[in-house]
């Protein structure tokens, strides 16, 4: 199966670049990761992507390269503007009510589980060993990549500044991360359509992926999406 993928050369790829921070668990150490600059340009045009948006479930082991990743990444809930104009905070690909970006993703792959931090642009270690089979899906837990969706309620800004006087409703928030969370799985899907990656949003074991990641407790799993390259098909 031919690819496209939104990079320039394979070949070229850097190596990950490894951080002083770390984390331990399952009995070594996890660095952080300093992700490639993400690229602005390559891949379909939207409305190809459009066309080719789809769920693929079977997807393969083949890990991505880091350019990849870090555009996959980027294209989810990067920062696209230092500036927003709203609460102080930059702008990102994906939008929240009031720009509280309350949505964080916990990236699994095969050595462990990171954060993805957007500014600036870097994955930081959460708890090291394989968590994947919590993506809670057949399939997923040899996929390269799944990313668990987890809002932080405490995102959620009230009083002086808020023109939203009904963000600090219990079930205002909870229509609010919810769209959230569709936005950004939706640019996930557009990208891996534009890139020819499989792409898969779903249910997980949001239970013992809280236990495992040690959440807090405003703290939410919401949902996991895996990410990959599609399994080829024989003709």
């Amino acid at each position: 199966m031919k690819r496209r993928v939104f990079i320039k050369s394979a070949a070229a790829l850097p190596a990950l670049a490894v951080l002083k921070t770390s984390s331990r668990g399952r009995g070594r150490e996890l660095a952080a990761i300093d992700l490639p600059r993400p690229q602005t340009d390559g891949g379909k045009s939207v409305l190809a992507a459009l066309w080719e948006r789809r769920t693929v479930r079977n997807v393969s082991p083949e890990p991505l390269p880091p350019q990849v990743l870090s555009n996959l990444l980027w294209a989810a809930f990067g920062v696209n503007r230092k500036e927003a104009g709203l609460m102080g905070k930059p702008g990102r690909t994906a939008a929240s009510a009031s720009n509280s970006q309350e949505i964080d993703l916990y990236v699994a792959l095969p050595q462990g589980v990171y954060l993805y931090e957007a500014l600036p642009h870097r994955l930081v270690p959460v708890v090291a060993g394989d968590l994947r089979a919590r993506a809670g899906r057949r399939g997923a837990a040899s996929a390269p990549v799944n990313i668990f969706f987890v809002v932080d309620t405490t995102r959620y800004v009230t009083g002086a500044g808020q023109p939203d006087r009904s963000i600090g409703d219990p079930e205002v928030q909870k229509s609010y991360y919810y769209v959230a969370t569709g936005l950004i799985a939706q640019n996930i899907y557009l990208f891996a359509a534009s890139q020819g990656l499989a792409a898969w949003f779903h249910n997980c074991d949001r239970e013992n992926a809280a236990k495992e990641l040690k959440l807090k407790p405003e703290q939410k799993v919401l949902f996991a999406q895996t990410v990959g390259y599609p399994v080829a098909r024989a003709s």
